[in-house]
C-alpha cells in the first residue's frame, strides 16, 4: 500500500518540529515540512481575526498530500485555507489549542494538562515527539569517546529565555551549584545537551563553570542528545520546555526539572508539573538524590493508533 504524503506546518522551533514530526513518523506518512512565514502585516494578528486567505502566508505550496500537521499560531490560518480549498480530499491536524473554532480541524491533539475538550480533541500527557527508543538504542555510542567509564552518567538539558523564564545569571548559577553538589561530588559526570533556543553566552557559562572532565556540546547535535538520554542514569531538563520533559519521559529514567521562577503567570506549566509530578515521571532539583521509577511514556503512538483508525474510514474521494 502506498504510503499516505504528510505535509508538516510549523515555525521552525524545536518543540514543534518534534511534535509534528513525531506524529507524521508514527502515522507512517511520507512527509515534508513547510516553515511557515506571514506575510508582515498579518504577523500583528491572532489567527482569530485573520482572514482565512493566501495572501496572509508568503508560503507557496504546490506538493501533494494527504494528511496536513500543524503547530503553532502562525500555522493556524494555512492549515485552515487548506482544509477549505481541498475539503474531504485532505485530513487536517493540528497540534496545541489553535485559538480557533475546534471545527476548522479534523483532528486536535492537545495535551491533557490543557483542559482543552471537543468531539475531535485527543489527548495527550505531555507533549507528542519525534524520539523513539529505537533511536536513542543506535545513538547510544555517540558519546562513547568521552565517556569516563569510571563514572555514572547525569545528563542536563538546556532550553533558553521565554515570555515565562528569563535565564538570569542568580538562576542558572543556583542551577549549577546544585548539580556540582548533588552529583558531580558524588562520581557522576556531566553531559551538557543545549537547544536550539539556548543563548551561547548560557553554553560558554557552564563551559567555565565546570571542569574540564565534564562534557558540554557547544551546539545542537541530536545525535549527542539520543546519546545522552540513553547512557545517562539521571535526567535534567530545565522548566522551560515541556517539549524536552515529555521527550525525556520515553526513556523511564528519574528526570529532575530544574525550575526558575516565572517571570508572569505560568499556569499552563504548573498543570503539566502536577501531572507529570502524579505520575511519578518527574521531581524538581533540590538538594539531594533519590531513585525512582515509572511506565515509559509513548503517548505518541498511543495518538497515532487513534487517528490511524479514522484514517481507514475516510474518503479522500
Amino acid at each position: 500500500m502506498t504510503k499516505l504524503k504528510g505535509l508538516l506546518l510549523t515555525e521552525g522551533m524545536h518543540g514543534m518540529i518534534s511534535q509534528v514530526e513525531g506524529l507524521a513518523k508514527a502515522l507512517d506518512l511520507d512527509f515534508i515540512h513547510e516553515k511557515i512565514e506571514l506575510n508582515n502585516f498579518w504577523k500583528l494578528f491572532p489567527p482569530k481575526v485573520t482572514p482565512v486567505k493566501g495572501f496572509v502566508f508568503k508560503n507557496k505550496i504546490n506538493s501533494q498530500f494527504d494528511v496536513v500537521i500543524s503547530c503553532g499560531r502562525k500555522s493556524v490560518i494555512p492549515s485552515i485555507y487548506l482544509k477549505k480549498k481541498f475539503k474531504n480530499k485532505i485530513i487536517n491536524i493540528h497540534i496545541q489549542e489553535p485559538k480557533v473554532s475546534l471545527d476548522n480541524f479534523d483532528f486536535i491533539v492537545a495535551p491533557e494538562h490543557d483542559g482543552l475538550i471537543g468531539k475531535n480533541v485527543l489527548t495527550s500527557k505531555g507533549a507528542v515527539h519525534y524520539l523513539t527508543n529505537n533511536e536513542l538504542d543506535e545513538n547510544a555510542n555517540y558519546l562513547k569517546s568521552k565517556i569516563n567509564t569510571q563514572k555514572k552518567i547525569v545528563t542536563l538539558v538546556l532550553g533558553g529565555p521565554t515570555r515565562y523564564y528569563d535565564y538570569n545569571n542568580h538562576v542558572i548559577d543556583g542551577i549549577f551549584s546544585k548539580i556540582e553538589r548533588n552529583f558531580l561530588r558524588n562520581n557522576y559526570q556531566l553531559i551538557i545537551i543545549p537547544s536550539m533556543r539556548t543563548p551561547q553566552h548560557i553554553i560558554e557559562k557552564a563551559q567555565n563553570y565546570f571542569d574540564k572532565d565534564q562534557i558540554v556540546i557547544p551546539n545542537v547535535d541530536k545525535k549527542a542528545y539520543l546519546s545522552s538520554l540513553k547512557i545517562s542514569e539521571y535526567i535534567i531538563v530545565t522548566c522551560d520546555s515541556i517539549s524536552m520533559i515529555s521527550e525525556a519521559a520515553i526513556t523511564g529514567k528519574p528526570i529532575y526539572v530544574a525550575q526558575m521562577p516565572a517571570t508572569k503567570n505560568n499556569h499552563r506549566f504548573k498543570s503539566f508539573f502536577n501531572l507529570f509530578e502524579s505520575l511519578n515521571i518527574i521531581k524538581e532539583l533540590n538538594d539531594s538524590v533519590e531513585s525512582w521509577t515509572y511506565i515509559k511514556l509513548n503517548e505518541t503512538n498511543k495518538i497515532a493508533n487513534q487517528i490511524k483508525e479514522k484514517i481507514k474510514k475516510h474518503d479522500f474521494s
